[in-house]
């Protein structure tokens, strides 16, 4: 398994599939062509399909432009290769017009790329254990918790990187709460966060706490929504449930933010298990695999802050990712907005209960972690496409018809 820095990137929004992937592929593409005079890209699956929502083109552009060459983007929604629904082909062009170079790059999700069927070169296999049984295991007979695994596998340097990641949630979360007005795109969408942080302080107790995470997932949703930079947690569609229970539980509980990083260690480990045996990528598994697993860690990190046993932070990420299961990822228009801003939002809270009945609990259940992880995955292979992030389906379809009527 790699290290959780493939986990936790930090980048531009709204999409790490649909934009962080798809840049990165045509730089490395571009890097390799530099003699070329033009470049086609063609776009195939759920990249073709919610791609103008998500600003594939505009991403893939931008990297291309640099070098001031023409750039033809084609699109092929219906299209689905067989390795991942989220395709790309790059094709250079030299001065006859002729094609010069080739290559399909596949957005697996968070990320991350695999190229022809390979994964590009990144961090190496660095953890030995590959379940959470395993690891639970492991932390029982030796007494190390799940960060201390963490740490073990990663070496000390992980907190300098965890130390950038949370800096950067916790700015997201600020900008957000600064900010009002219209998201961009064509639903018009409203930010709420800033209002919502207000009408929050304005209660007491419970209601306050429910309100103030509510307010401080959509801040950082709005921002990825909105191009902001923000760091996966385990996707930019996800990216705001982590960051709005850290945040919460941060300032609420005066917790210090070397414990912080702890928990961030915690719930990379739980989101890297599902990233190495099923998927975080929506267009291959639905939103499960993304707002799913970002319940799943945050709820792991919250287990972690307050105490948790090995055994109960293993039930609250179990509860996180169970009821989220068979859970679609229909964008309306393309976006990542509607239902997706909204989700990151609720996740967040569910994150904090999955902790809470973990906490009464001695940590015993009868499903594993690893179960529900290849539960998840069959669930997602199992899903027709047009629920998984090609805009064509479920909320995305009804939204259509009611805009046509």
């Amino acid at each position: 398994m790699k290290s959780i820095r493939e986990l936790y990137r930090i980048g531009v929004g709204p999409s790490s599939s649909h934009t962080m992937g798809p840049r990165q592929a045509a730089e490395i593409f571009l890097n390799r062509n530099k003699g070329a005079k033009g470049f086609e890209v063609t776009l195939y699956g759920s990249l073709a399909a919610t791609g103008k929502g998500h600003m594939t083109d505009v991403a893939i552009m931008e990297a291309l432009e640099k070098t001031e060459m023409p750039v033809k983007i084609l699109w092929e929604p219906d299209t689905f290769l067989d390795y991942h629904p989220n395709a790309v082909k790059f094709r250079s062009i030299d001065e006859a017009g002729f094609p010069m170079d080739e290559t399909i790059f596949y957005s697996v999700g968070g990320g991350a790329i695999v190229e022809d069927g390979h994964p590009t070169a990144g961090s190496p296999e660095i953890y030995t254990l590959n379940t959470i049984s395993e690891i639970m295991e492991y932390c029982e007979r030796t007494g190390r918790t799940y960060w201390e695994y963490v740490e073990q596998c990663e070496g000390k340097e992980i907190w300098e990187y965890l130390s950038a990641v949370w800096e950067t949630m916790k700015n997201a979360v600020e900008a957000g709460l600064s900010k009002e007005g219209r998201l961009p795109g064509p639903l018009n969408l409203q930010r709420k966060a800033a209002s919502y942080f207000v009408k929050a302080n304005g209660y007491k107790d419970n209601l306050k706490s429910r309100g103030l995470v509510f307010a401080y997932a959509l801040a950082v949703s709005e921002q990825n929504a909105s191009g902001g930079i923000i760091a996966t947690a385990p996707t930019c569609g996800s990216c705001g449930v982590l960051p709005g229970v850290l945040y919460h539980l941060w300032k609420s509980r005066n917790f210090p933010e070397t414990r912080i990083l702890h928990a961030l260690a915690t719930a990379g480990l739980f989101g890297n298990i599902v990233k190495q045996n099923a998927s975080i990528s929506g267009a291959e598994v639905g939103c499960q695999g993304e707002v799913g697993v970002a319940c799943a860690m945050a709820a792991a990190a919250a287990s972690q802050l307050f105490g948790g046993s090995p055994a109960q932070i293993e039930y609250a990420a179990e509860m996180g990712l169970e009821h989220h299961l068979g859970m679609t990822c229909d964008p309306v228009c393309g976006l990542v907005q509607i239902p997706c801003i909204e989700r990151n939002a609720y996740a967040a809270a569910r994150a904090l209960d999955a902790n809470i009945y973990s906490s009464f609990t001695d940590g015993g259940h009868r499903v594993s972690f690893d179960r529900l992880v290849e539960v998840m995955k069959q669930t997602g292979h199992d899903l027709p496409s047009l629920y998984k992030e090609t805009g064509t389906g479920g909320l995305a379809k009804n939204y259509t018809q009611m805009k046509r009527k």
